[in-house]
């Protein structure tokens, strides 16, 4: 039988280290620390994001952090503390967890974006490329 979206996620989290937003917000900005939205345009362009943070799309995320990979991205490639949030905190605990699987110091943001803005954390618009 397949497994589930809810057995993913159960595995998923008795593995990756998940933050609460008091745990992270303190040092969202520190220089150890990258947040990493993997968000799809439209949620950023409706809700904004997390200051500064890196924009990773879910889709990409392998591809992005594999080192051998054609579309890898430097970002994944430092000596950093990786937490990565969603909407809700489902996709980036999946994400974390491959993060984790790839050899980075990956974290998920417990609750998501929701969370981060119910909390009155800072919110920054998405800087959306001219086209």
């Amino acid at each position: 039988m397949a497994k589930s979206y809810k057995d993913m996620l159960a595995e998923a989290d008795a593995v990756v280290r998940s933050v609460t937003v008091d745990e992270i917000a303190p040092r969202f900005d520190a220089p150890d620390t990258v947040m990493v939205d993997v968000r799809d345009p439209r949620e950023l362009e409706r809700e904004g994001m997390v200051p500064d943070a890196f924009r990773a799309p879910r889709g990409m995320l392998e591809f992005w952090i594999d080192p051998e990979s054609p579309y890898h991205k430097s970002k994944f490639a430092e000596d950093k503390t990786f937490v990565f949030y969603c909407a809700s905190g489902w996709r980036s605990l999946l994400a974390a967890r491959v993060a984790q699987e790839m050899g980075l110091d990956a974290r998920s943001l417990r609750g998501g974006f929701s969370e981060w803005k119910k909390a009155g954390q800072p919110v920054a618009d998405w800087p959306r490329r001219d086209t």
